[in-house]
């Protein structure tokens, strides 16, 4: 059994940028979610999240021993701060994109060490989340 929930209750994350170039850290909260992040946190799914932005390349590192990743994005901030006419072009707030993701984990963790974890199906329905036979 699995449950669909967003990234950010099983993850945390911090994003700064450089330039056109965007830094996104996405970090477990639990040693239980590293595989979750391994499989459902893909290039292609965090490409296809800033593609509104005209994003031309998404790198993935991982950093098993912080149970971390950490994906550089190119071209996603219109230029970057000292170029754009955005209003707002930096890269501050935009792990939140990512931690929106809606990823698909085991309805029944090993643990439950946050608040915002689930610990049931019927938990995940309350926090938002749903279930799925596998």
């Amino acid at each position: 059994m699995t449950a669909t929930v967003p990234l950010h209750a099983i993850a945390h994350g911090r994003s700064g940028d450089k330039g056109n170039r965007l830094n996104v850290n996405i970090i477990a909260r639990s040693p239980d979610h590293w595989p979750t992040l391994l499989s459902e946190v893909t290039e292609a799914r965090v490409q296809a999240l800033f593609a509104h932005r005209g994003v031309t390349k998404v790198v993935r590192y991982t950093l098993p021993k912080l149970q971390a990743l950490n994906f550089v994005i190119d071209d996603a901030l219109e230029g970057g701060v000292n170029s754009s006419l955005a209003i707002d072009t930096h890269g501050k707030c935009l792990s939140y994109l990512v931690l929106g993701m809606e990823v698909r984990v085991p309805s029944k963790p090993r643990e439950n060490p946050h608040p915002h974890s689930f610990a049931s199906p019927a938990s995940s329905r309350l926090s938002g989340g749903t279930e799925h036979e596998e």
